[in-house]
């Protein structure tokens, strides 16, 4: 059985409410929620919050809220696998178990349900302990700069400083998206990121980080351009 687990929690300070805020006439998280819903790979879409809106919300478009998210998993503190891990725990006090999870954010309007069954693919045939989507950075990470006490700028590899950027290894970062991970390898690791983990390449126009107030205008402007095409 597969569940995918959409973490939602209430607080968030940069962009107040912002997994329910209205994003082109939708709250946030139900992006996730289609993407989970119309990709059909999952028994079970549930969302884990403690914010009663967000749960009210949430089953107005289809997922299930059967338990509220425990204080101790709602706090600035609690890892992603915390909130996991207690939704696998609750879970099994029913007597339900699942093979593998995917966690899925919930400001993820550029996920789209044949994304997740594209990954989920992959995961399958390659039999992988977890898939994490990533990009290529835009910029040789080998040639950052950083500035010194003394207000000065240097090269963090001054080895990399007469390299041509072409010459240097692509980089890749996690695109905090979704996360598909083997609940035994979770359970057991408790990490989203374990030893046998694949890579599923992302294109930069298809994500896009929403934490600030600017990341938003960016991504209404993504969003904009990118749905006229």
């Amino acid at each position: 059985m597969k569940i995918a687990i959409i973490t939602a929690r209430g607080g968030s300070k940069r962009i107040p409410r912002k997994n329910i805020k209205d994003f082109f006439g939708q709250p946030m998280v139900k992006y996730a929620i289609d993407a989970a819903l119309g990709s059909r790979i999952f028994d079970t879409v549930m969302v884990s919050t403690d914010d009663k809106e967000i749960a009210y919300i949430s089953k107005q478009y289809g997922a299930e809220v059967p338990f509220m998210r425990s204080k101790e998993t709602a706090n600035d503190f609690a890892t992603t696998a915390d909130v996991l891990l207690e939704v696998l725990e609750q879970y099994k006090k029913n007597s339900i178990e699942f093979d593998s999870l995917c966690c899925i954010y919930p400001c993820v309007p550029f996920l789209k349900s044949d994304i997740l069954i594209k990954a989920y693919n992959l995961f399958g045939e390659r039999n992988a302990d977890a898939l994490v989507p990533i990009a290529r950075f835009s910029y040789p990470i080998q040639r950052a700069m950083r500035i010194t006490k003394e207000n000065l700028l240097e090269y963090t590899y001054l080895e990399n400083a007469k390299t041509r950027s072409q010459d240097l290894e692509p980089m890749y970062h996690d695109v905090g998206m979704f996360y598909i991970i083997k609940t035994a390898v979770l359970l057991a690791e408790k990490t989203l990121v374990p030893a046998k983990t694949m890579a599923y390449i992302m294109n930069e126009r298809e994500i896009q980080d929403i934490d600030t107030v600017d990341d938003w205008a960016l991504a209404e402007i993504k969003y904009k351009l990118f749905n006229k095409q």
